[in-house]
């Protein structure tokens, strides 16, 4: 096995742990603090298997992931997200149609992260972005984080029906 790809795959479970940590949180902000070293640790995962869409995307989710733990995402700073997110991503994109998988994700996550302000609506909007993330890491080969994604997604799915009011 190549060393770009086990490095890749060593930062993907380093990713995957860090979603797995923010979905069993309570709180948005504990949930966004996790989060914020799964887009650490996914921009290492794309650096590793040479995908610049992902590393751009996650460059900007970091961003907005920082902005949220800290209660400062408005509304100027989503749109200006959402933009860049897009721009560089259609920019860097080296994947072609499966590239914008990440893009459309993020600019999806982006906009529900500012508009909603509880866990449970969190979860469905993760759901849609771990599935569009985890085709994508099956594309480029990011085995931990298709696994831990799709698991996380099953999870996520058994909380929502749990938590339902």
């Amino acid at each position: 096995m190549q060393a770009h790809l086990i490095t890749g795959n060593i930062f993907s479970l380093l990713a995957s742990v860090c979603t797995a940590m923010g979905v069993v949180k309570k709180s948005k902000t504990d949930f966004m603090y996790w989060q914020v070293g799964n887009t650490v640790f996914a921009m290492l995962t794309n650096l590793a298997l040479f995908s610049f869409t992902g590393i751009t995307t996650n460059a900007v989710s970091l961003v907005r992931n920082v902005l949220a733990y800290k209660n400062k995402l408005s509304v100027a700073g989503t749109v200006v997200i959402v933009a860049v997110s897009v721009a560089l991503g259609l920019t860097f994109n080296n994947r072609g149609i499966i590239g914008l998988l990440p893009v459309f994700s993020s600019a999806a996550y982006t906009a529900c992260v500012y508009l909603t302000k509880n866990e449970q609506q969190l979860r469905y909007a993760l759901i849609v972005d771990l599935s569009l993330w985890s085709a994508y890491y099956l594309y480029i080969q990011g085995y931990p984080s298709v696994v831990t994604y799709t698991v996380l997604n099953v999870w996520t799915t058994i909380n929502i029906y749990k938590n339902r009011k």
